[in-house]
């Protein structure tokens, strides 16, 4: 089954200008906030109506304004599942479940219901009503409605924004398991960048109203098209650079020579490297190869309770530096950190071939 959506929508910034398709495999829409991500998913529910262009599931067409079909969004069906949950306050757990299902007998209701409740751990909360709940059990009381009317697509609109920590970690693994049955077009709206690799196979890339990037999310993730879908997807290093030779480039902006594992075009405008792909050399200096290694001095540096960011100045140390000489970040889990943190400085640092990615401007 794929949902395949062509669409156009002014909007007072920007015109939300989206063409891709989505098969059975979970699509994470990622960008920024007001790019315009909410906004496709009520065209594509039928909430909301694009100036022009098609959507259509597995060949049945929702919108088509060329020949002026517009399926009202009550027949759709398309399961949405919103940001703030948006239960009735004054219907049962069961009620919300099975509110779309009007159209079956009560004895299938009955079934479906207590399926959902069973399968998205709601089961002995039928009776309640929504205030009785926390913010977990109404989120999967919300997925669960948004399953019972078997739909084709199922689209959520940034669904753990609301939670803390905890349950976002519980309703995480909830949606892991829904998608792993449900097994149609689903697409899930966040800006959190953890969130769309873990939940998404694929991964979208919306910036002002555009499609920048869209298809394999470790693809993209390694090899971002553009400096803006790597800042998007969380690329914290950047410079501008210039090809010197077939697998060799120039990073302007960090005053460096690298060896890049990529075939280089004409195009390099940019050189990135992710924070995680530093390599802290254990070996002495004399005993290691040279090729994208550099002595490096610690600029700074913030933790978290697991990971450590460090700020690493490569042209020598910071006091001696330049106002303008680059700090590169790099970030260790606190486990590695403690194996070299004591190590006379200057540290040696590799810049790994594979893990360097260029891009055109």
């Amino acid at each position: 089954m794929a949902l395949e959506i062509q669409i156009e929508k002014k909007l007072p910034d920007f015109t939300l200008d989206a063409t891709f398709a989505a098969g059975n495999a979970p699509l994470g829409i990622l960008g920024p906030s007001g790019a315009g991500k909410t906004m496709l998913l009520r065209c594509i529910a039928g909430l909301e109506r694009p100036n022009r262009g098609s959507i259509a599931i597995d060949g049945r067409v929702l919108l088509d304004t060329e020949r002026r079909i517009h399926v009202p969004a009550r027949d759709r069906r398309i399961g949405l599942l919103f940001q703030q949950y948006a239960l009735f306050p004054h219907q049962t757990v069961a009620a919300n479940i099975g509110f779309g299902l009007r159209h079956v007998s009560a004895a299938e209701r009955a079934r479906r219901v207590a399926d959902l409740s069973e399968r998205t751990h709601v089961a002995g909360l039928e009776q309640r009503y929504p205030r009785e709940l926390s913010g977990g059990e109404q989120q999967r009381a919300a997925l669960a409605r948004a399953l019972a009317i078997e739909p084709d697509a199922l689209l959520l609109d940034e669904p753990l924004s609301a939670l803390d920590t905890h349950l976002r970690g519980q309703m995480e693994a909830q949606l892991q398991e829904t998608f792993a049955a449900y097994r149609r077009p689903t697409l899930l709206v966040t800006h959190n960048i953890e969130e769309a690799y873990r939940l998404g196979e694929q991964l979208l890339v919306l910036s002002r109203g555009r499609v920048i990037a869209f298809g394999s999310k470790e693809e993209i993730f390694r090899r971002p098209p553009n400096l803006e879908v790597a800042r998007l997807t969380g690329c914290k290093n950047f410079s501008r650079a210039r090809a010197i030779s077939e697998n060799l480039v120039e990073a302007l902006d960090w005053g460096l020579q690298l060896r890049v594992a990529q075939p280089l075009s004409r195009q390099v405008a940019h050189i990135g490297i992710r924070a995680h792909h530093f390599d802290f050399m254990e070996s002495p200096a004399a005993t290691v190869p040279a090729e994208n290694v550099f002595p490096c001095w610690l600029a700074g540096s913030s933790e978290t309770p697991f990971r450590i960011t460090l700020r690493l100045s490569l042209n020598g140390p910071p006091a001696e530096s330049s106002a303008h000489s680059p700090v590169l970040r790099a970030e260790v889990f606190k486990e590695k950190w403690q194996l070299f943190r004591d190590r006379p400085l200057p540290w040696r640092v590799l810049l790994p071939p594979e893990s360097l990615f260029v891009m055109p401007e």
